[in-house]
C-alpha cells in the first residue's frame, strides 16, 4: 500500500477516539507491590568537613553498589579517588557560591515525607507487576546531583532519582541552569511519573524496523498512554504539560494532525524534523510557536488510546510488544 493510498483510508476512517469510556486494565485488588526509597541523599549531606574521611568511607561501606554510580554518573568523579572526595565532597554539600548548599537544605525540606511518592510508585509498580510478573520491582535511591542528573539506572535494576531536580517551576536557582520551557517538568508531581516513564522507555526500548515520524510518534505515545494507566495522575501531568498546554492540543487536535499530513512529514526520517516533533524544547515548531514541545508524542498518545478503545481484546502488554506503526495507526481510526 503507498503512503498515498494510506493517507486516504486514514482520511475515511469514521470513527472517533474518545468516543467511550476509559478502558479499565487492572483488577481491583493485586498482590501489592511496596517501592522502597532509600534516602541517600540524607546520608550523604551529613557528611562533615572535620570527619570528611571517615563519613566518606561509611557511604562506601553503607552503599557499596550505588555510591560509585553516584560519583560517576551524578557528579562525574572517579568512585576510586577518595582523595579528592575527601576535600570536594564537603565543598560541595557546603558550597554557597552556586547555591549548592541552600538547594541541599531545601531538598531536605521539601521531600521530608517521601510517602506520598512512594504511595504513588507502589501502585505503579503493583500494576507492572500484574502484566509482568517476573519483573523487578527496583529500589529508589535518592541523591542531590548539583543540578546534573534526574533518573540513573543501577546494574542490579533498581532506580536512583536527583531530589534537587525536582524542587518547583519557581524555584530560583533553576534561573541559573535551564531554560524556562525547561522548568514545567521540575516540580515534585512529576517525579514519580519521571521515575515509572523511565522504567518504561529502558524495559521496552525502540525496536521499529524503521525510524520515520510515526514510528517514533507511536512508540513514544503508546508507553506514555500505558504510563497513564499505572499512575493515577491527570494526563497533562503524565505528558509534562501544564493543564493549559493540554488544552491547546485538545482544541487545536484536528489542525495538528491535518498540517502533519498535509505537510507528509509521517514517513519523513530526517533528524530535525523527528527533534522537532518529540524533543523538548519552548514549542513545536513544525506546527506553531502556540503548540506545546513534544507534540508528536501527543499525537501518538491518542492514536494508542483510540487504538486501545477500539480494540478491548488487545491487552497492555500486546500494545507495547506491536512495532507495526502503520497498522496500529490504521486500526485505530483516529479521526480528531
Amino acid at each position: 500500500m503507498t503512503h498515498i493510498c494510506f493517507a486516504a483510508l486514514l482520511l475515511t476512517a469514521v470513527l472517533f477516539a474518545g468516543c467511550q469510556p476509559r478502558r479499565q486494565y487492572f483488577p481491583r485488588t493485586m498482590p501489592e507491590q511496596t517501592v522502597q526509597i532509600i534516602r541517600f541523599d540524607s546520608a550523604l549531606l551529613s557528611v562533615r568537613t572535620d570527619s570528611a574521611d571517615a563519613d566518606i568511607r561509611a557511604l562506601y561501606s553503607a552503599y557499596p553498589e550505588f555510591m560509585p554510580v553516584y560519583l560517576e554518573q551524578a557528579l562525574g568523579v572517579a568512585a576510586r579517588d577518595t582523595a579528592y572526595l575527601i576535600d570536594a565532597l564537603p565543598l560541595f554539600i557546603h558550597d554557597t557560591t552556586y547555591g549548592f548548599e541552600h538547594t541541599n537544605r531545601f531538598v531536605l525540606q521539601t521531600f521530608s515525607d517521601m510517602q506520598p511518592v512512594q504511595r504513588e510508585l507502589s501502585t505503579a509498580f503493583t500494576r507492572i507487576a500484574y502484566l509482568y510478573p517476573d519483573i523487578r520491582v527496583p529500589q529508589i535511591y535518592t541523591f542531590v546531583s548539583g543540578f546534573n542528573a534526574s533518573v540513573l539506572f543501577l546494574d542490579n535494576a533498581d532506580m536512583a532519582v536527583g531530589l534537587d531536580m525536582y524542587l518547583g517551576s519557581d524555584y530560583p536557582y533553576y534561573n541559573q541552569v535551564v531554560y524556562n520551557y525547561q522548568k514545567q517538568t521540575m516540580r515534585p508531581s512529576c517525579l514519580a511519573t519521571d521515575l515509572v516513564s523511565a522504567w518504561l522507555f529502558a524495559t521496552f526500548p525502540y525496536a521499529g524496523a524503521k525510524s520515520r515520524l510515526i514510528d517514533n510518534m507511536l512508540y513514544r505515545g503508546k508507553l506514555m498512554y500505558v504510563c497513564s494507566t499505572l499512575i493515577d495522575l491527570p494526563p497533562y501531568e503524565i505528558m509534562g504539560y501544564t493543564r493549559e498546554q493540554w488544552q491547546w492540543c485538545e482544541r487545536n487536535e484536528r489542525q495538528v494532525w491535518n498540517r502533519i499530513m498535509d505537510k507528509r512529514d509521517l514517513f519523513k526520517t530526517e533528524q530535525l524534523l523527528l527533534t522537532s516533533y518529540l524533543n523538548d524544547a519552548p514549542f513545536t515548531a513544525e506546527i506553531s510557536q502556540q503548540a506545546p514541545p513534544r507534540i508528536g508524542t501527543w499525537i501518538g498518545w491518542r492514536i494508542a488510546e483510540s487504538f486501545m478503545l477500539h480494540h478491548p481484546e488487545v491487552t497492555l502488554q500486546q500494545l507495547i510488544a506491536n512495532h507495526d506503526a502503520e497498522a496500529i495507526l490504521r486500526d485505530s481510526y483516529y479521526k480528531p
